[in-house]
């Protein structure tokens, strides 16, 4: 083939993207598209945290009004908090602003595109593109988006075609997720990581408890004295929680890779065993510490023994008010 008979893929369309509004969410997308080529040409930005994340992470892009950046867009991303879309899609609807044939995306997970409908009805094409991520509101998380999956909902297979578009541009997954489903897929995942926070800091408060008082015999416990570079020697008055924290990391990691490698086989611990006096003493202990991380660990201990089908004495006691 001659170069002249050679003909180039054409390189994907460069949208112009405006963001409404630069939290951490619309942020981390907006460098993310601008970095595989989109523009993002202005943003919505009312906090003092928003309007410096905005001037630092998308310094291209213009900080104006919510229907100044939805004029300017091509592709306007709506990155509020769920209970304000419906609002924010009404009084856009209102405007006049939203042209036929913008596509206009939520980042909202609970949501699907049925709270689009003011602007799907104005001809926009309306998709909802959830990053199944965290976000800290640091550089960090955009690039921790190349490695997410994206619950996606679209009303067509051409709204679907561009929702995934979008994503592997972005370097990450396209998940579809049923509009009716919706609700149930951000209860999976806020079930699986934001009670996972709350799960690991209450092990980490009472482990930080169990660990507080005097150092190994012979050793200063004092934590600016360390032994020679290599030792494993461990400094047990380490401030605030971060002894606690790294005694614990190492096996809240393989717990979580192992769970996600082979399911409920990867239950261990005395629920597993069906040990009713190590639950018991468990109960009795962290009730000292705080009766809230007790009820935590009860209601844990009872889904774990129905799960693996513990004795039903167990189940009973779990079930009880002991």
């Amino acid at each position: 083939m001659t170069s002249s008979e050679f003909t180039a893929d054409p390189a994907p369309a460069r949208l112009t993207v405006g963001i409404v509004s630069a939290g951490r969410v619309g942020t981390a997308l907006g460098e993310a598209l601008e970095r595989v080529g989109h523009l993002v040409v202005g943003c919505s930005a009312v906090s003092e945290d928003s309007r410096h994340r905005a001037a630092t992470r998308l310094p291209d892009s213009q900080i104006l009004p919510i229907d100044e950046v939805a004029t300017r867009a091509e592709l306007l991303v709506l990155s509020v908090p769920d209970y304000e879309l419906a609002s924010l899609a009404s009084g856009l609807a209102a405007t006049g602003v939203i042209a036929p044939g913008k596509l206009v995306v939520h980042t909202s997970g609970a949501n699907g595109i049925g709270v689009l409908a003011p602007l799907t009805a104005l001809g926009a094409i309306p998709l909802a593109i959830h990053p199944a991520m965290t976000f800290t509101g640091h550089s960090e998380d955009t690039d921790r988006l190349a490695s997410a999956c994206f619950g996606i909902t679209a009303s067509d297979e051409i709204g679907y075609a561009v929702a995934q578009a979008l994503v592997l541009e972005l370097g990450g997954e396209p998940v579809h997720v049923a509009e009716a489903n919706r609700a149930l897929y951000h209860a999976a995942l806020a079930h699986g990581s934001n009670h996972l926070v709350t799960l690991i800091a209450d092990a980490v408060d009472a482990l930080r408890v169990a660990l507080d008082g005097p150092g190994f015999p012979g050793i200063d416990p004092e934590p600016d004295i360390y032994a020679e570079p290599g030792s494993e020697r461990i400094a047990r008055s380490e401030p605030g929680n971060a002894l606690a924290q790294r005694v614990l990391a190492p096996l809240v990691t393989a717990a979580l890779e192992n769970v996600l490698r082979s399911g409920q086989s990867a239950l261990t611990g005395p629920v597993a065993r069906g040990d009713l006096g190590a639950v018991r003493k468990h109960l009795e202990v962290l009730t000292a510490v705080d009766p809230r991380i007790a009820a935590g660990y009860r209601a844990l201990s009872l889904r774990s023994a129905q799960r693996v089908d513990a004795g039903a004495e167990l189940v009973e006691f779990l079930e009880g008010e002991q």
